[in-house]
């Protein structure tokens, strides 16, 4: 099974704390639908014909494009690949885009599972985030995508914002909860280079939560979460049972993906490519039959170290066997021998031949990944 990722790069505005590839316009949005056909015709072989067991359209924006530019690109996807006929179709969307006639004409598409970049119930949130929505449309698009069929919805939540407080995050997650959602994605706040909340917060424009009170968020959302009936199988992802992305588990498990439109990323198991992030460059490029994208060629070390980096962030850990398996006996020992402190600590657990990080390492994984890793 395989993976295909759709790159929309397009938004009406930049959000405070955006730092994806994304135009605020929405010209050139005909070229690029014709574009991202034919970079499909460049890339079918990619996958080696490999079933595509999840689609998904991020951003961007993709629920600015129209259900006809969706279905135009549904019908270049089932031309050039081998589509399952179980497969999980994701759609990104901001709540303010989603009407019941577009979300009707969508679901008879084909998109079954719904992505909506929620972020916060509390107005002055989506303010200072510079969000399109609404509170109030952020619960009535989740109802109507309800109403109109869609049984598979996941919803964006941030948290670490500038001057959240812990009762004001815990009404953000009930509220998600209160919509019987079947999946959230929660991320902490990441103050990342030429954004709105980077210039903000050299100006001592806002003030960020100290590591005490996010840790105290993050407990939070694990608590209520768990309370309901999710399952946290990602450090950022939790999931009703039946409900965890598929698309996402297949990054995880280290899985192919293809990844179509500019900055998009791809990966064979033996190298990682990604898309020149520049629409024009692209669109130019592609229409002339180039493909502006970068190659890099996995040395052994590498393909272990992203194997570490991605399993390690899952409820299933890292498979000691497979370690060795795959990448050798030396590398087994080097994990064994970095691993000791944390287990010792109680930072991490085993089950079986796997190594989990136990709940209270969740919050400082990067650390302790990063020191599992070969350098």
């Amino acid at each position: 099974m395989a993976a295909i990722y759709l790159h929309i790069p397009f938004c009406y505005k930049k959000c405070a704390y955006c730092d994806f590839f994304s135009v605020a316009n929405t010209k050139n949005v005909e070229q690029f639908v014709s574009c991202l056909l034919k970079e499909m015709e460049i890339r079918k072989y990619f996958l080696d014909n490999k079933k595509i067991q999840t689609i998904y359209f991020g951003g961007g924006t993709p629920s600015l494009l129209s259900p006809a530019q969706i279905e135009i690109l549904m019908n270049g996807l089932h031309k050039y690949f081998s589509i399952d006929s179980n497969i999980e179709f994701t759609l990104e969307a901001n709540p303010d885009d989603l009407n019941k006639n577009y979300l009707t004409d969508i679901l008879s598409l084909g998109v079954n599972r719904l992505s909506i970049g929620i972020q916060s119930f509390q107005d002055k949130d989506l303010k200072l985030m510079k969000r399109r929505h609404t509170a109030q449309q952020a619960i009535e698009c989740v109802l109507l995508a309800q109403e109109s069929g869609f049984k598979n919805i996941s919803v964006d939540l941030i948290y670490g914002l500038p001057d959240l407080k812990i009762h004001e995050w815990e009404e953000n997650i009930k509220s998600a909860l209160d919509l019987n959602i079947q999946h959230i994605s929660a991320y902490h706040l990441t103050i990342e280079p030429n954004t709105l909340f980077k210039k903000w917060w050299q100006q001592n424009k806002i003030t960020l939560p100290d590591d005490d009170e996010s840790l105290n968020q993050f407990n939070l959302l694990k608590e209520l979460t768990q309370k309901n009936g999710f399952l946290h199988y990602e450090i950022s992802n939790f999931a009703k049972d039946g409900f965890l992305s598929l698309h996402n588990t297949n990054y995880w498990m280290g899985k192919k993906y293809l990844g179509l439109g500019p900055s998009a990323h791809s990966y064979n198991l033996s190298s990682r490519q990604w898309n020149i992030s520049n629409l024009q460059v692209y669109l130019s490029e592609i229409s002339k039959g180039i493909l502006p994208n970068e190659i890099e060629n996995l040395s052994l070390n590498e393909k272990y170290n992203d194997y570490i980096l991605v399993s390690m962030r899952t409820m299933w850990g890292a498979d000691i066997q497979k370690i060795e398996n795959e990448f050798g006996a030396s590398y087994k020992h080097h994990f064994l021998n970095k691993q000791k402190k944390y287990f010792e600590k109680g930072l991490l657990k085993k089950s079986g031949n796997r190594f989990i990080l136990s709940d209270k390492a969740l919050f400082i994984s990067d650390q302790i990944i990063s020191e599992l890793f070969i350098v």
